[in-house]
């Protein structure tokens, strides 16, 4: 992130990633009245987390962007609209916004995800593409805007996550795990060696009885 960029908190970052995919997928209604916004914000489908916003929140939030220009309001208006300015102030195309935007909407994501769930904000021609422009923001000489996490433990893919909410906490593998295959390794053998006892108990039963 950019030393000069304010970290978001999540309401923060619902309210502003809202106007920017509204402004693409609904743009009729953009600018966004503060009715249109919280219902966008607080929407229960290709959201994660899932929020409950009161207009206070959002309206503490828009204030918050205004102070760092990512957000003003449109004049003209019988109520009050807003706008973003998150290309701008960034200096990101409009593909790359669309993926922040989808980060921050969804949350982490694999760059094939990102491609699916990005269709209606930018149609990208393939996941290369996908993970070009993720590469470029994460280099950015003024600082990443998105970083590449770590592989989860059976994941065949790395995700992303954006960073205009600070450093993500990383999520690490069970520590537990590799003791736990020594266990399992240990019980077979422990296991493998009662059942050569039995077998000889039983070869000495039967001579018993036999005789």
């Amino acid at each position: 992130m950019p030393d000069s960029f304010p970290t978001l908190s999540v309401v923060e970052t619902r309210v502003l990633a809202t106007l920017v995919e509204k402004q693409r997928t609904v743009p009729d209604t953009y600018p966004m009245s503060l009715n249109a916004l919280a219902a966008g914000c607080n929407q229960k489908t290709s959201r994660n987390p899932v929020l409950e916003l009161g207009e206070s929140d959002i309206l503490q939030a828009i204030d918050s962007l205004k102070e760092a220009r990512l957000v003003s309001e449109v004049s003209g208006s019988r109520v009050p609209r807003f706008a973003h300015q998150f290309e701008r102030v960034l200096g990101v195309p409009t593909q790359a916004s669309a993926l922040i935007t989808v980060l921050m909407l969804r949350g982490p994501q694999t760059a094939g995800e990102l491609r699916l769930n990005c269709e209606r904000l930018h149609k990208f021609a393939d996941i290369s593409s996908v993970e070009a422009f993720l590469e470029e923001l994460a280099s950015r000489p003024e600082g990443g805007l998105v970083l590449e996490l770590p592989r989860l433990p059976g994941a065949r893919e790395n995700r992303w996550t954006h960073l205009l909410s600070g450093q993500p906490a990383i999520e690490q593998a069970p520590a537990s795990v590799s003791g736990s295959r020594s266990e399992i390794e240990e019980l077979r053998t422990r296991v493998a060696a009662l059942e050569n006892e039995v077998g000889e108990l039983r070869a000495a039963l039967e001579r018993v009885l036999a005789g």
